[in-house]
């Protein structure tokens, strides 16, 4: 259903254009932060912090795609409560107002009578974003709306968000932080089985324009449904793998007779991956282990193919967070799995790996934790790729070893 992801793509430069506004101004985006209540908290962070711009980007989400499919608005979930704490204790509900006056008012009472920061917030929620894919026009898919479920990440890594750095300097096309790791997720979803769909990428810091300082972004989509797979057209590897050439993935997909130490992948993580995992992953990559901040990024820089896999053995990513890079890569032939259900089923323990799934929660967690990856995650672009990868990976990793 081309039209579905159409939508979901403008809605997401819609998302965009909020985040780079509420960053426009350093005494503006101050009053913007507020720590998450104890059960919103990711406990990865000692502090974790919600802003008005994710709480914004996941209303506006919602209601653009309930005014364009009535009845969708039930079936998207995301991160973010709506509910704000103003500097006189009123707890307010943010909601989308119907004319850009209401929207305006009620923000003025988040921001605590901020009137001027109020209504150029609701000035840039009210507008319209202009986008077109022609890639997608052609894409006859129907989808019954009714088996669509939706998962949002609003702005995925809020930390960088907040931090703002753009001076970081990327390693072979990897940044290890700043707003390039900042990204918006939306991913569909099969309620019936759980798989991802549809998914877009929405990265509003891509680059730069140095007088103005004002930020452009850019997208990535993939449909993956009864056999039709389609995703955007990448732009080029912004540096190639080092002593590599083609395709980042070619090599690797390569199962010829390689020995164990010639390493033939490159991987992404996380600076908080155990020690384990890293000195695992360095001897089946070598030096081609890169750390970067926000799960959704690390996952596009797989999509991206500036990297090969992106490996998390810990239960701190969220289906909203993975959601929208699996369903790209579902398109692309790869997919996002199950770290510890990887090691502990072994790499020639039958045809299939445990693929994530988003349609049901971890029986008796709570808060956050009900919809945490609980296994970890690796994300490829191949399933040959994977099982290569597996195979030199697991022995040096006991499943017992993977964290609980």
């Amino acid at each position: 259903m081309s039209e579905i992801l159409q939508e979901l793509l403008r809605v997401s430069e819609k998302a965009a254009h909020i985040a780079r506004a509420c960053r426009q101004q350093d005494a503006l985006f101050q009053l913007l932060v507020e720590e998450k209540k104890d059960g919103e908290k990711n406990k990865k962070f000692a502090v974790d912090f919600k802003t008005l711009a994710d709480v914004l980007v996941q209303e506006v989400i919602k209601r653009h795609m309930e005014s364009k499919f009535p009845g969708l608005e039930d079936k998207i979930f995301g991160e973010e409560s709506n509910e704000f704490t103003n500097a006189l204790g009123e707890m307010i509900v943010l909601r989308l107002c119907p004319t850009e006056g209401e929207t305006a008012e009620l923000l003025s009472k988040v921001l605590n009578g901020n009137q001027l920061a109020a209504r150029a917030l609701a000035k840039v929620v009210h507008e319209d974003a202009a986008f077109a894919d022609p890639a997608l026009d052609s894409v006859q898919v129907t989808i019954p709306l009714d088996t669509l479920g939706i998962w949002v990440d609003p702005i995925d890594s809020t930390h960088q968000y907040i931090q703002g750095s753009a001076d970081v300097e990327p390693s072979h096309g990897v940044f290890p932080r700043g707003l390039p790791c900042v990204t918006i997720l939306i991913g569909v979803y099969d309620l019936q089985t759980g798989l991802p769909l549809m998914g877009v990428i929405n990265q509003p810091f891509v680059s730069q324009d140095p007088d103005t300082l004002r930020w452009e972004g850019r997208r990535y989509w993939g449909l993956s449904y009864m056999g039709t797979n389609i995703h955007s057209l990448l732009p080029p590897v912004s540096e190639p793998q080092s002593g590599r050439t083609g395709h980042p993935g070619a090599e690797a997909a390569d199962t010829g007779s390689q020995a164990q130490g010639a390493h033939r992948f490159s991987a992404v993580i996380s600076a908080s991956e155990q020690e384990p995992v890293r000195a695992a992953l360095a001897r089946v990559c070598g030096g081609r282990v890169f750390r970067a901040a926000g799960a959704g990024y690390k996952g596009l820089c797989v999509v991206q193919g500036l990297v090969d896999l992106y490996v998390f053995s810990y239960d701190t990513t969220f289906k909203w967070d993975s959601c929208a890079p699996h369903a790209i890569l579902r398109a692309m032939g790869g997919g996002m799995v199950d770290f510890q259900g990887c090691l502990a089923r072994g790499p020639a323990a039958g045809p299939e790996w445990p693929q994530l799934l988003y349609h049901v929660g971890n029986e008796g967690a709570s808060g956050v934790d009900r919809w945490a990856n609980r296994g970890g995650l690796i994300a490829y672009r191949s399933r040959q790729q994977l099982e290569t990868f597996l195979s030199l990976l697991a022995p040096h990793l006991a499943p017992e070893g993977a964290p609980a």
